[in-house]
């Protein structure tokens, strides 16, 4: 039974806890190109700041679809996040490393990682929290050059089927959820 005292902190692991899940939801939504998914993430109201793009919701939206044309892999890892939270908002700092394969001009493709630290401000609207603010701070980007060719397989091996290679579109991971969530 929970008591009175420990209702508040309860509430607070709550929150923290459906702020952890809105972030890691917007960095997949992001890997995917989902639009629906990113306009889970973030207020309508939104502004974002990446260094290489600022403006609101709608136009980040715009401008993160528009340019999936040339990235064919993104992975986003997320590392700790350090939050404070009011009532209704909350402020969090997230270490992020992300990944991406992107496609150069005159063919071929290029791998690239950077690091750096998403600040967020959230906001609970109802019982639902979502990102009213984003400022990305890079830190470090290193250029690895070339991407492997993976048509010939993993370290010498060939892969048994084309579902195993990560994409930014059409991933495997879409339908293993779409099937998890048709099992009865």
């Amino acid at each position: 039974m929970v008591t009175g005292t420990a209702r508040p902190e309860l509430e607070r692991l709550l929150a923290r806890e459906k702020i952890r899940e809105c972030i890691a939801r917007l960095a997949r939504a992001e890997d995917r190109r989902c639009d629906q998914r990113i306009g889970l993430c973030l207020w309508p109201d939104a502004c974002v700041d990446l260094g290489v793009f600022s403006g609101s919701f709608r136009e980040y939206q715009n401008w993160a679809i528009a340019g999936s044309k040339a990235v064919t892999l993104m992975q986003h890892t997320l590392g700790q996040t350090l939050m404070t939270l009011k009532t209704d908002q909350a402020a969090a700092e997230t270490h992020v490393t992300i990944y991406l394969r992107s496609r150069c001009d005159g063919g071929g493709q290029r791998d690239l990682v950077m690091g750096g630290r998403y600040l967020d401000k959230l906001e609970q609207r109802g019982d639902e929290w979502r990102i009213l603010e984003r400022t990305m701070l890079h830190d470090w980007h290193h250029d690895l050059g070339a991407a492997p060719d993976w048509r010939n397989g993993l370290l010498g091996a060939p892969l048994a089927g084309d579902h195993y290679v990560g994409r930014t579109f059409d991933d495997f991971s879409e339908d293993f959820f779409d099937r998890f969530l048709a099992e009865e």
